[in-house]
């Protein structure tokens, strides 16, 4: 209901042409863009290639963070150390990298999936480590006074609780890694809805832009429920949230 009102409204912003003109675009006109761009295979052949790099991203970052997490976890001593440098980094506007890294990579793939990584890797490592340091001080000593070693402390005690932040953290580093594809496909890039969109506003192509924003826009939130279904499935044994 409330997606029918919005685009009620664009309908009427852009017949009253109350912005201006040049950005005046309606939904008709965008829907237009997009079913074009669909039959001749452009809009394809470019969604191919930012969800491939959105997915390779997330993939090599997200099993990076979740090593890095688990592993700050567990070594608070060693954590505290890096943890001052790990701030530091995650801090910094990753954005800026984006120059650097097409200089270093080419506007190939690579620079894409680079950026990408960035920016997922540091949102699962806290999700990892947030995890392990949630688990019950009273569990780990039970468990130790019961004699369980270390491995059986991990795989049995830690892991499990800390897998619903790790899910939590993923599901969050899927969206931000089509982010950081699609910012640096802003930058330069071969291919890749960014490009495109930045092809478009650079020649007043504004139902254009519009569709592929909207097509964005459809692509994160059916990333975000794919994530919370494989949540739901895999997560059975945890108990139901209270509502």
């Amino acid at each position: 209901m409330l997606g029918l009102l919005l685009l009620g409204l664009w309908q009427l912003a852009a017949a009253e042409k109350w912005p201006d003109p040049v950005l005046a675009k309606s939904p008709v006109q965008s829907w237009d863009y997009l079913v074009s761009a669909a039959r001749s295979g452009e809009l394809w052949s470019n969604t191919r290639s930012t969800m491939t790099a959105v997915l390779i991203a997330w993939a090599l970052a997200g099993l990076a963070g979740v090593a890095a997490g688990l592993a700050l976890g567990l070594m608070p001593r060693t954590e505290r150390v890096l943890s001052p440098f790990l701030d530091a980094a995650n801090a910094m506007p990753r954005i800026a990298l984006a120059p650097l890294l097409i200089v270093a990579l080419g506007i190939g793939t690579s620079a894409k999936v680079a950026l990408a990584s960035t920016l997922v890797f540091f949102i699962v490592v806290s999700g990892a480590r947030a995890g392990v340091r949630s688990t019950d001080a009273e569990w780990l000593r039970l468990s130790m006074v019961l004699g369980a070693r270390k491995t059986q402390l991990f795989g049995k005690v830690l892991l499990p609780v800390a897998t619903p932040a790790i899910f939590a953290a993923l599901r969050l580093g899927l969206i931000y890694s089509l982010l950081g594809v699609v910012g640096s496909e802003l930058y330069s890039a071969r291919d890749g809805l960014g490009q495109l969109i930045a092809y478009n506003s650079s020649t007043f192509q504004m139902d254009a832009v519009y569709g592929i924003l909207l097509l964005l826009a459809v692509i994160a939130v059916v990333l975000n429920q794919l994530m919370g279904f494989l949540e739901r499935r895999l997560l059975r044994w945890q108990p139901p949230a209270d509502r």
